[in-house]
């Protein structure tokens, strides 16, 4: 609780002004631009509107943030088509993010995700840390499809880009508390300042706490807590039109305890230990530790060089930590304990070349590279008498070079190409080696990998689209486009007993061919954006949990192969209708097709029996925004959300007690605010209180068959101050 009360106290220090501020909060409010019209992206590198650029992206203002009460990007999973977002098993902060049926669950160095997640134009290498909450932001923009010409490596099934709150001229700011369900208690705030001569600068702090859904009901520590602070520092140059500068500096400490897991079955080993009645409940005999830390730092700079081009510099550097305890047994016994420590760094540097003279031809070119190292270590405990030691680390290093540009054959047809060609060396250093005891200081004289190996990959990323502006208000566009995802090296291989293990696999690639709409009707009251799309996928990487063939007691092995070919056909609707100027109904529909063509164990194709991860046939939510203007007393808006996700198979191993079903989240939320300062938020989540898994282990040799689930049930107060 020290580092609470520390960061409410840094947080209402930010706030003193506000005592002396005046009660208009003018300047400060965000503009309500939650119409698609209004919405501005940069899915192409260049600002245009939503409603304008002939690509699948979804993007929510600030303001839309609020109002859909999204505390955390793993929360856009109900309002963005074929999305599936969520915290990885037994962290609060690390990511697992797919799209349209493309992504990586496996948070191990060595494996890369599917889904880019970039911080103000930084990409961010590894999922620890990187489930980012929402605090100080002008928008987020998810793209949907690959992404591998602009944003080039592991993009492949799309980006998910957080663009921070803008740096102005004016001095003001925000503070928030929100109290809620289980002791909830967050407090944010932020600060826009003037400091002299066009510099100015700018501070966000958030502190997150509540206590655990559940409980290790031995030692009556919570689970399933969350413990974090966060914070946002900018300086910037915004004095002059040709030339402008941001510096920023993030952190983030997540001390939250681990998450709880439910045992969906007896687990042989421990023979008369029945599964808790609490979905959030453990017995975990490890201690309940799970700390990660990130940090980063950027500079951006822009030049206008002249009428028509534009230059842009993006130096940045990133690291993160995590220190966790992984009772896979979520039992006291010893049958697979698992102490694991992780950490890597990053410096990435772009160059960005924009050309627009307001003529035929628009475009943009850049270089990037990125320098990268990722690794740790594994301490295994198996039953007590295998005790194995996992660590490595593996070196990335990249360059690219990439260009698109479009070109007006005329008032309504246009065309563009591009492509991004990619240099990626990979080196891998593995040691993987037996211990006597579980201090790990005696080794036992097995080694089951010793290598260093590296390889090189590359790849070419071609785009083309045509679009088609029929109208003011309606675009159709047709494109083809590629991405890949690196391959790498398996750090848990177990060369001895599986020599294949050691060997690198390859990476991804996907073809995508989509045709899509953009339009409005009745005088832009009326949205419908809608997008066709087909993927040819190949190489496809999966991690599989299972056992050393022919081990005795079984032997966990952590397997990654490549997985042959795949199929995957969708459909995405988005619509936005103004009924009347007070009630507003908006929502998406998502229907995802995904079949194996190729699918090669043991010498055999199995690819009929085979299923996609993270990938519901049918997906869709609906919500209703009521907004009454109260004259002096401000406006009241009140919101009511559905979500409804099809089955799903969140683990490669496609277990049945895993799976599942299809179910349904009811959220709603009543907001007033005033015509001044003051905004209050009451807002409610999962209000029908489903139990639904997110994601689970199955382990076989380990006798482990465990489920995560979301949230519970809550509800929380929110009150804010605009000065």
């Amino acid at each position: 609780m020290r580092r609470q009360t520390l960061a409410a106290a840094v947080a209402l220090a930010l706030l003193v002004p506000v005592a002396q501020a005046q009660s208009e909060g003018g300047e400060g409010a965000k503009k309500d631009n939650t119409s698609l019209a209004e919405i501005t992206v940069t899915a192409r590198k260049r600002e245009e509107t939503i409603q304008d650029v002939p690509v699948a992206v979804t993007a929510y203002t600030a303001e839309a943030l609020d109002v859909l009460d999204i505390a955390d990007i793993g929360d856009l999973n109900a309002f963005v088509p074929n999305l599936t977002i969520y915290a990885a098993r037994g962290s609060s902060s690390t990511v697992t993010a797919y799209i349209r049926g493309i992504g990586q669950s496996d948070p191990l160095w060595g494996v890369d995700p599917g889904v880019g997640i970039y911080l103000d134009d930084v990409y961010i290498a590894r999922p620890q840390g990187a489930l980012l909450d929402v605090f100080d932001v002008e928008r987020i923009e998810v793209l949907r499809g690959p992404q591998g010409t602009l944003y080039g490596k592991n993009t492949i099934g799309g980006a998910i880009k957080y663009i921070s709150a803008p740096l102005e001229e004016d001095f003001y700011g925000r503070g928030s508390v929100t109290v809620g369900s289980y002791n909830q208690l967050d407090v944010k705030a932020s600060v826009n300042a003037p400091v002299a001569d066009g510099w100015v600068s700018r501070i966000a702090v958030a502190s997150l706490s509540r206590d655990g859904y559940g409980e290790n009901v031995n030692t009556d520590q919570q689970v399933s807590d969350k413990e974090i602070l966060a914070a946002r520092a900018t300086l910037g140059y915004v004095g002059n039109e040709d030339f402008y500068a941001r510096i920023t500096a993030d952190w983030m400490d997540d001390q939250s305890g681990v998450r709880g897991a439910m045992m969906l079955g007896p687990n042989r080993f421990a023979p008369g230990i029945e599964p808790l009645d609490d979905r959030y409940d453990v017995r975990n005999g490890m201690a309940n530790v799970n700390s990660t830390s990130m940090s980063g730092g950027a500079m951006t700079l822009g030049w206008n060089l002249g009428e028509a081009w534009t230059l842009k510099s993006v130096t940045a550097y990133r690291e993160s930590d995590t220190e966790t305890h992984i009772d896979f047994d979520t039992l006291p016994a010893t049958i697979a304990d698992v102490i694991a420590f992780y950490g890597d760094h990053q410096m990435s540097q772009e160059f960005q070349l924009n050309y627009d003279n307001a003529g035929a031809f628009r475009g943009v070119a850049g270089l990037y590279y990125f320098d990268g190292k990722a690794g740790g270590q594994v301490l295994n405990n198996f039953f007590g008498i295998i005790f194995g030691d996992t660590q490595g680390t593996v070196d990335t290093e990249s360059y690219a070079l990439y260009g698109e540009g479009t070109y007006d054959l005329n008032e309504q047809w246009s065309i563009t190409a591009g492509a991004r060609f990619t240099n990626e060396k990979k080196s891998a250093d593995v040691f993987n080696i037996g211990y006597t005891d579980a201090t790990f200081t005696v080794p036992s004289g097995v080694i089951s990998a010793d290598f260093t190996d590296s390889k090189t990959f590359d790849d070419f990323s071609p785009k083309l689209s045509i679009d088609y502006q029929v109208n003011d208000d309606v675009l159709l566009y047709a494109l083809a486009s590629r991405g890949f995802k690196s391959g790498g090296f398996n750090i848990r291989a177990q060369a001895t007993a599986v020599p294949r293990s050691r060997l690198p696999f390859d990476d991804e690639q996907v073809t995508s061919y989509e045709i899509g709409a953009k339009s409005a009707f009745f005088d832009s009251r009326l949205f419908f954006n809608l997008a066709y799309f087909h993927n040819d996928y190949k190489d496809i990487q999966l991690s599989i949990f299972t056992e050393i063939p022919g081990s005795n007691p079984p032997q966990f092995f952590g397997d990654f192969t490549n997985a042959g070919e795949g199929t995957i056909d969708g459909v995405e609707l988005e619509y936005q209708a103004e009924l009347s100027e007070s009630f507003r109904l908006q929502g998406n529909f998502a229907w995802l097709d995904t079949e194996y063509d190729e699918f090669i164990t043991a010498g055999a194709n199995v690819a009929d029996t085979q299923r996609f991860t993270n990938a519901p046939e049918f997906s869709g939510s609906i919500s209703g925004i009521y907004t009454h203007d109260m004259g002096d007393m401000g406006s009241l808006i009140a919101r009511a959300s559905y979500y409804y996700q099809d089955e799903v198979y969140p683990t490669t191993d496609l277990s049945e007690a895993i799976k599942q079903e299809g179910y349904g989240l009811v959220s709603a939320g009543l907001i007033w605010q005033s015509n001044g300062a003051w905004r209050v938020a009451l807002e409610g989540s999962n209000l029908s209180d489903k139990e639904y898994r997110t994601t689970g282990y199955n382990i076989g040799a380990l006798g482990i068959l465990t489920g995560f689930y979301g949230p519970p049930r809550t509800v929380s107060l929110t009150v804010s101050y605009d000065f």
